[in-house]
């Protein structure tokens, strides 16, 4: 239940910000290119303060300069991936300095994560297109 809320705060949140348009779990990003730093993590058993902090990080990643959205997902095993996109190298190096984010990534080191990964990545290409076409959840076979 606790990753249900944790979702349902971050859509609201980024509702009120306008990152995410429609209801759309999607992040409001521009024309590349633009930086990603992937976060794929596995969590430990018990919240732990988890979903507080993780609230407190998304409020304050808001409000670091060159933020320009968020996307989040995790299983029911507890593994998760968070995408977050930010305009610059150099705004996402100050996101990972900034000193309370540094008291977080420490506590989630030694209490909520089992095992994580971060990865960077220049987005030099995006697109996408709505669920027209396809009934949901419908896959074509051959994508462009």
């Amino acid at each position: 239940m606790g990753n249900e809320i944790s979702v349902a705060l971050r859509i609201l949140y980024n509702l009120k910000r306008g990152v995410f348009m429609n209801s759309s779990p999607f992040a409001k990003t521009p024309e590349p290119p633009y930086f990603a730093a992937i976060f794929s993590s596995l969590r430990t058993l018990g919240d732990n303060g988890y979903e507080q902090m993780a609230q407190r990080m998304l409020e304050l990643a808001a409000r670091q300069p060159g933020f320009l959205g968020v996307e989040s997902a995790r299983g029911a095993d507890g593994f998760g991936i968070t995408v977050s996109y930010w305009t610059s190298r150099s705004d996402l190096a100050r996101w990972k300095a900034n000193a309370e984010h540094v008291m977080a990534q420490e506590n989630g080191k030694r209490l909520w994560y089992e095992r994580y990964e971060l990865r960077v990545a220049k987005v030099e290409r995006a697109y996408g297109e709505r669920a027209t076409k396809f009934p949901p959840f419908h896959c074509p076979k051959e994508i462009p």
